[in-house]
């Protein structure tokens, strides 16, 4: 560990007085400090304990050690074999009905950089003699017990052959994870997230890399250690809201009813014929008048030109369209200027620099370009949409008058969460307004660099007199583009980081995703390479349809399914409370079997008992954190959170107190928010109600 430490540390400083260079140089180079940043980060991180355990296959006297990290020594002997590599498959998914060729398997657990448990499990008769099988009371179930803390805890060792089936599954197409709570869906993701990254090169991060989607700030904050653990810091993390700048201030949608409107595709479908209506060429043709000639531009010339932006965002597009539109009048302009009026020749007198710059310059032209092609905003289009109905009933005709009624609305930009597919699908299709003179204002920095260079090179050339005259190879063509510094390859500073396309979406508690918000993920997506994870007992607003069903109504067609019905978070006493509230609502539900008990039952009491509740907790556990869930008025502390059953969803605590859960509604909302909050627990949950 040391001399890997020390080798690491001297590459890394020796890339950092690397000269910056530029372009795809520059690019490599900084990737490569941030690799062997990453990697140092996890060697000091961890140290000793980046070791998981070991495993004895058959026929090899020697066991394989497991790590977080592969690691060698200086001779090339193997240390640690990476967990994500097929070398260390057995060591996660082998069980006594498939030993997948092991004899036996040892899983540490540290504190403090020692080894303070480990637990055997053994795959044959031999091996067990002397030893004790896995059971109930073993370390790997006792751990399950173990106190939380405000971060998602390590568990990279404790993953089970369930869970590691999946995470090694293939990218190709849509993979959903379905299990309800406690069954490490979450788990599931954030290490297939690292799994893919390491033994996918088709999803690196020069691919487009990966997009991990969470359900809200809360779970983000809860998880934001696991990759970094794990090796992994280039993995873009963000919730649905954060795809739109809007999203931060944007309020729920106070209507059910205009929700479930935008809440469906047709209104996101509206974005195209609203931008289209603004690229509507003339129907007219029009005089172009130079200082040397008149230009006839007719409607089918203002067609041809138009065809230059097909396919490219609208904003961007823009200069395309009127380059395309000044070549065709420069064209015929060298035409007509050739001719006098008897048809004889006479000498061209305008260069066609001066040509392009009366045009540029035609206030009667650039007023009817801006009127047929003029610059847009998304807020715009989108908010016309709720305040001139026509507008709405031309891009939407599929909606009855009446819900072209109740969309509108007096302020156009009163944004809700409901509009963030519109307003995202919106800037996707008319790109970015400065995205355009960006490239234009590089383009004309490489130019003028390039020229300096050719001056300076002729500049050697001439005063070269030596005998060799080895300047003059600098006019070969090899060594001119060397010199070239490949500008063209920098990432535009002005791009969305969050914008894409990325190679692979990772989605959980994608259960309450709407039609309009897959759209969103989509639009980054284009290889359609996802994994789903979520809970349909868990949908909030209802899942009554398969996953593939849903799946497909959005455009997904290759869906593969993988459940979890094994409970490895949620004590025995707990399920069995929360499993008849959902079932009462949903009676298919997919409630997943306990593998412990906490012999903590239950506990009912009075709301009044809140403060003596937690008290009591508190002065019996040194750690661990608990949460109130329901009342608004409790203010947090450093080992108690105070959230909605909403904003607790993906997370875990050893104490729950649920206050009131019988004012959290009625119908599936109510019970899935009751089911939801009961099964955060991981210790005890206690119901306090107005008695």
């Amino acid at each position: 560990m040391d001399q890997t430490v020390t080798e690491l540390s001297e590459r890394l400083d020796a890339a950092r007085r690397a000269p910056g260079g530029s372009g795809q140089a520059a690019l490599d180079r900084d990737q490569e400090i941030h690799r062997l940043t990453a990697r140092l980060r996890t060697l000091r991180r961890f140290g000793l304990d980046l070791c998981l355990g070991h495993m004895l296959p058959e026929n090899d006297s020697q066991p394989v050690y497991v790590g977080r990290i592969g690691l060698t020594d200086r001779t090339g002997r193997r240390l640690l074999v990476d967990w994500r590599s097929p070398a260390a498959e057995p060591f996660f998914g082998a069980t006594h009905a498939d030993p997948m060729g092991l004899v036996s398997r040892r899983r540490y657990r540290w504190t403090r950089g020692r080894v303070s448990d480990y637990w055997d499990e053994v795959f044959s008769a031999e091996a067990l003699e002397g030893r004790a099988a896995l059971d109930d009371e073993s370390a790997f179930v006792a751990s399950l017990g173990a106190s939380r803390s405000p971060r998602m805890r390590d568990v990279l060792a404790t993953i089970q052959a369930d869970q590691d089936a999946i995470i090694r599954a293939g990218s190709r197409g849509a993979l959903v994870v379905d299990g309800g709570p406690g069954t490490g869906k979450t788990v599931v993701a954030l290490h297939r997230t690292a799994y893919l990254l390491y033994s996918d090169p088709r999803l690196g991060h020069r691919r487009g890399g990966v997009l991990f989607v969470g359900p809200h700030e809360p779970y983000l904050a809860y998880v934001s250690d696991v990759l970094p653990s794990l090796g992994e810091e280039g993995v873009r993390t963000c919730t649905v809201r954060d795809l739109v700048p809007e999203g931060a201030t944007a309020p729920p949608e106070s209507d059910p009813e205009v929700a479930r409107l935008k809440a469906s595709t047709e209104l996101v479908d509206a974005i195209e014929p609203a931008v289209a209506l603004y690229e509507e060429p003339p129907s007219r043709g029009m005089d172009v008048t130079t200082p040397w000639a008149d230009v006839w531009l007719s409607p089918a010339d203002w067609l041809d030109a138009f065809a230059a932006g097909l396919n490219l965002p609208h904003n961007e597009a823009r200069d395309d369209v009127w380059e395309a539109l000044v070549g065709i009048l420069l064209e015929r302009h060298d035409l007509e200027a050739r001719l006098d009026d008897d048809g004889l020749d006479i000498e061209l007198e305008a260069t066609p620099a001066m040509v392009r710059r009366s045009l540029e310059q035609n206030r009667e032209l650039r007023t009817a370009f801006e009127r047929s092609w003029p610059l847009l905003d998304a807020e715009d289009v989108v908010g016309d949409l709720w305040t001139v109905p026509a507008y709405l009933r031309r891009c939407a005709p599929g909606l009855e008058i009446a819900d072209v009624r109740r969309l509108q609305r007096p302020d156009p930009t009163a944004w809700t969460r409901s509009d963030l597919p519109l307003l995202d699908t919106a800037r996707l299709r008319l790109g970015d307004r400065e995205a355009a003179r960006r490239r234009s204002r590089q383009d004309a920095e490489r130019a003028a660099e390039r020229e300096e260079r050719a001056k300076v090179v002729e500049h050697l050339i001439a005063s070269d007199d030596s005998d060799m005259h080895i300047m003059w190879m600098l006019r070969g063509e090899d060594l001119r583009g060397a010199l070239d510094d490949g500008g063209g390859d920098t990432e535009d500073p002005g791009a969305d980081p969050l914008a894409g396309p990325f190679a692979h979406v990772v989605v959980d508690e994608a259960q309450e995703l709407t039609d309009a918000e897959w759209r969103m993920l989509l639009n980054r997506c284009p290889s359609r390479s996802l994994t789903i994870v979520g809970d349909r007992a868990q949908a909030r607003h209802g899942f009554t349809e398969t996953w593939q069903e849903r799946l497909g109504r959005i455009g997904l067609d290759r869906v593969a399914l993988a459940s979890l019905s094994i409970n490895y978070r949620t004590p025995a006493e707990v399920m069995a409370e929360a499993e008849p509230v959902i079932r009462a609502a949903l009676p298919d539900a997919n409630v997943p079997t306990s593998v412990r008990e906490s012999g903590v039952p239950v506990q009912h009491g009075a709301t009044a008992d809140l403060a003596s509740v937690l008290e009591s907790w508190l002065a019996a556990h040194d750690d661990g954190t608990a949460c109130v869930i329901g009342d608004p008025t409790f203010e947090e502390t450093s080992r108690v959170r105070s959230l909605t059953p909403v904003l607790a969803k993906g997370l875990e605590f050893d104490l729950v107190v649920l206050v009131r859960p019988e004012r959290f509604g009625d119908g599936i909302e109510g019970a899935v928010d009751r089911y939801v909050a009961m099964t955060r627990a991981t210790q005890q949950l206690v119901v306090l109600t107005d008695r």
